[in-house]
């Protein structure tokens, strides 16, 4: 099986377009954006490093959900980029494995995080006398730490499910990254049983955590009916942006990865989307309404302007 995959080394990525002026005007608006995704996030990890206001438990999973989400675009894009740029579309079979374990790898330790950050909301409003206490720096490590092993557990299961399969005919992925369901499809052996596992292992998943997402800010936000007027608008502010954080980001995976092995045209656009347009947001969520990241952002920029003067 080993010599019968080895015959397939290289794989050619289709790209986003085969038209070469639409691929001028993908780069640019493409590069844009990548770079507005990117400046936006660890504009957002500085902000709550440097800043003395943002040390509540809350930033500081957001600093690693802004980290995750730059390094998860940074994983993806670069490359097609560069194809939209030059002729040569190739990626080796290594280059593959390992950008399908990286992008796996942070997509799963995000959606641990998301969990992570509901579970912080539910203890801060629903029991804040022990807030303190339950969600102090020890924990939170702890959290963060988890997110990353769960993240590795299931890109590993992914790697191994794919690794030894025999590619040993076509090479042309239709896609513009590497990805399961396109590699899989490439495979000389009958894959449904590969597939159900991909499935379960991505798909069901992300359905089970959607779900229980929505259901814990549902009882968060029936039980700020004891709050204040103050106390609800802004839990209401924090939890709306997680919430609209959480669709975004859970719906394109589900629609993704809960379904048998197949590609579809749209995918490729969903593609873009979740890699690069959900991540470009999720700053803008969650400093638009936030008053106190706003502010800790002003006091960052007049701080260096001010150095720079001098």
């Amino acid at each position: 099986m080993k010599e019968e995959r080895m015959n397939v080394t290289v794989f050619i990525l289709m790209g986003l377009t085969q038209n070469p002026q639409m691929q001028r005007i993908l780069f640019l608006v493409l590069l844009v954006t990548y770079i507005v995704t990117v400046s936006g996030n660890l504009l957002i990890v500085v902000t709550i490093i440097r800043s003395q206001t943002l040390d509540s438990p809350m930033y500081f999973f957001l600093a690693f959900l802004s980290l995750i989400d730059a390094c998860y675009s940074s994983s993806i894009i670069p490359k097609m980029l560069a194809d939209l740029l030059f002729d040569s579309k190739s990626v080796s079979f290594s280059g593959c494995m390992t950008q399908l374990f990286v992008e796996h790898f942070l997509g799963a330790s995000e959606i641990v995080l998301l969990v992570v950050m509901a579970y912080d909301r539910y203890v801060a409003i629903c029991r804040p006398l022990h807030y303190v206490t339950i969600m102090n720096h020890h924990t939170c490590c702890l959290f963060v730490g988890m997110c990353w092993v769960v993240g590795f557990l299931h890109s590993i299961g992914q790697i191994l499910v794919t690794f030894w399969l025999p590619f040993c005919g076509p090479n042309i992925m239709d896609h513009f990254m590497c990805d399961i369901f396109p590699l899989i499809q490439l495979a000389c052996t009958d894959t449904f049983f590969v597939g159900f596992l991909v499935a379960a292992n991505g798909g069901a998943i992300s359905v089970i955590t959607f779900v229980m997402l929505l259901i814990s800010y549902v009882v968060i936000l029936c039980s700020l009916k004891t709050h204040s007027s103050v106390g609800k608008k802004k839990a209401l502010s924090t939890c709306s942006s997680h919430i609209t954080v959480v669709v975004l980001f859970f719906v394109p995976c589900i629609f993704m990865y809960l379904r048998p092995v197949a590609t579809f045209p749209m995918d490729k656009a969903i593609a873009v989307f979740y890699t690069l347009v959900t991540p470009m947001l999720n700053p803008v969520i969650y400093t638009v309404r936030n008053t106190e990241v706003k502010n800790a952002m002003r006091m960052l920029l007049t701080r260096n302007a001010i150095s720079d003067n001098k």
